[in-house]
């Protein structure tokens, strides 16, 4: 799962509500889909762009690109998904987020809530809020507050 970091807790925050507003979610189009979405947020790409890269590459969705992805190739998608991981994303983020398939994110919706479409916006949104809050619980597990124990001031009497 990616790693907590608050910039990119933000950027899924920022995505699942510019999927509520848009009119240009697309689940089949690389640049519009729930992954495309996320991509423009963090590489502030055209949906235009993304899909371009995606396609002179080698096609395929966003987990077949991610399965081939080899940070050396030169190619744009290539380099568009060494972004993605640099903002604290792992390869298999790409595929979970695509079909909204992670288990520690599923098993954190009520029970009846759980069999998300993947192509339906407000299950992308609702997805993506949870992932989102399940990072955020994970980045304030790791710090550690110092302590605020008072030591008594002791005066010495002369």
């Amino acid at each position: 799962m990616a790693s907590p970091k608050p910039a990119l807790i933000a950027a899924i925050r920022n995505t699942a509500k510019k999927i509520a507003d848009s009119p240009q979610y697309q689940w089949g189009h690389m640049g519009s889909c729930n992954c495309g979405h996320l991509v423009q947020e963090i590489t502030q790409l055209s949906r235009a762009d993304i899909h371009e890269y995606a396609m002179r590459t080698r096609g395929g969705d966003w987990s077949e690109q991610a399965m081939d992805y080899c940070p050396t190739s030169g190619y744009l998608m290539d380099q568009v998904i060494s972004i993605m991981l640099d903002a604290g994303m792992e390869i298999v983020d790409f595929k979970h987020l695509e079909r909204l398939s992670d288990k520690a994110v599923l098993t954190r919706l009520p029970k009846g809530s759980r069999h998300l479409r993947h192509n339906y916006r407000e299950d992308v949104m609702l997805y993506m809020n949870t992932w989102a809050d399940l990072l955020e619980e994970q980045l304030l597990q790791q710090v550690e507050l110092p302590s605020l124990k008072v030591e008594p001031v002791v005066e010495s009497i002369h």
